[in-house]
This record gives C-alpha cells, sequence and structure tokens, in this order.
C-alpha cells in the first residue's frame, strides 16, 4: 500500500474537503467528518502501484519445451480510468508459450494486481501487462485479453449498464500461429 507523507495528507484531506464544498456538501456534516481520512485510505490502496514500472514480485521455474501454452483466466481486477478517475473493472486472461522457463502461476494474478493499481486506460493496462511478461519469461508466445467494465461510460457519459469492452494483444506464436491464436480466442470469448 502506497503511504503520504504528512504534507501529502493534509493536502489531500484539504482537497477532498474542496471537492465535497464545490459539489455543494458541506464536509462538516456529520456523514462526511472522517471521507477525507477515508479517501487516503482508499486511494493509498487504490493508487499502490503508481510510478513503479517494473513488475519484481515473481519466480522462474525451468520446464521443458512440451508445454504448448499456459494460460491463466478470469483474473478479477479493478483500475482506475486516468480520464475520469472513475473505476473500470472486469477480467484478464493471459497466455504464453514457455521457451525454457515459466512464471510461478500465482505471481500472474499479481502482476494484474501491479499492473491495475495506479491510473491507467484499459488499452495501456494490456499493453503494461504484456511487456512485463514478455520481459519475464521470454516466451515464444504470448497473448493478454481484458475484458472490462467503464463506470465513466456507464454512470456518465452514455449512461450504458453492462456495455463491455476487450483489448487483446498476440504476440510471437499467438500471433502467427492460426491454431494457438484461435485456441486462445475460443477460450476467452467462450466464457
Amino acid at each position: 500500500m502506497k503511504t503520504f507523507n504528512q504534507e501529502q495528507t493534509e493536502t489531500l484531506v484539504q482537497g477532498v474537503k474542496y471537492l465535497l464544498t464545490a459539489v455543494g456538501d458541506d464536509p462538516e456534516r456529520t456523514g462526511l467528518l472522517e471521507t477525507p481520512e477515508r479517501v487516503i485510505k482508499a486511494h493509498a490502496e487504490i493508487y499502490a502501484h503508481t510510478g513503479e514500472t517494473t513488475f519484481k514480485d515473481y519466480k522462474l521455474f525451468d520446464t521443458t519445451d512440451d508445454a504448448d501454452m499456459v494460460i491463466v483466466e478470469d483474473i478479477p481486477f479493478y483500475a482506475m480510468c486516468e480520464h475520469h478517475l472513475l473505476p473500470f473493472f472486469g477480467t484478464i486472461d493471459v497466455a504464453y508459450v514457455p521457451d525454457g522457463e515459466v512464471i510461478e502461476l500465482s505471481k500472474i494474478p499479481r502482476l494484474v494486481d501491479w499492473a491495475s493499481r495506479r491510473p491507467s486506460v484499459q488499452e495501456n493496462l494490456t499493453a503494461l501487462i504484456a511487456d512485463q511478461m514478455q520481459r519475464i519469461v521470454h516466451p515464444k508466445g504470448l497473448a493478454v485479453n481484458v475484458t472490462a467494465r467503464h463506470m465513466c461510460m456507464e454512470m456518465r457519459g452514455i449512461n450504458r449498464p453492462g456495455t463491455q469492452t476487450n483489448t487483446t494483444i498476440h504476440r510471437g506464436l499467438l500471433q502467427t500461429d492460426t491454431f494457438l491464436k484461435d485456441s486462445f480466442s475460443r477460450r476467452v470469448r467462450g466464457h
């Protein structure tokens, strides 16, 4: 979790109070008295990895060349849209064709959590996960699919609840090998 120093905390408290006042509420109202502190605590968690450029919490293991593809599906995530600071959330599927090493399976959801705890847009979140997987395991092929709902589309703007957006990146064999690419696509579109 991110920590804020005293000056940052004071600035954030004042900012939340200004926001509440600007939208027409009274930050001294009983229900809002502790809201600035709650917002700071929530944002420390929501933006925990902002500014970090490299995922470091992983382990690699040697493997044989027998694996066609490793897929971790339906990894839940929550992120904040950098345009509106409203949530977008959904699931992420990560697949790769190993080239001598595999990443510990539990580290792929940790990578998703690391990548999503910063202001972003879905396209950049997809690319960040793909770039880090590429850097870590140097796979023969890689695919990342993100399926998300965006509160900036559902609760404001066009007001279309339930609308989903998909972004996908294919690299290496998962871009050029039609069988592998189709196999991944059928799996992620099938759920």
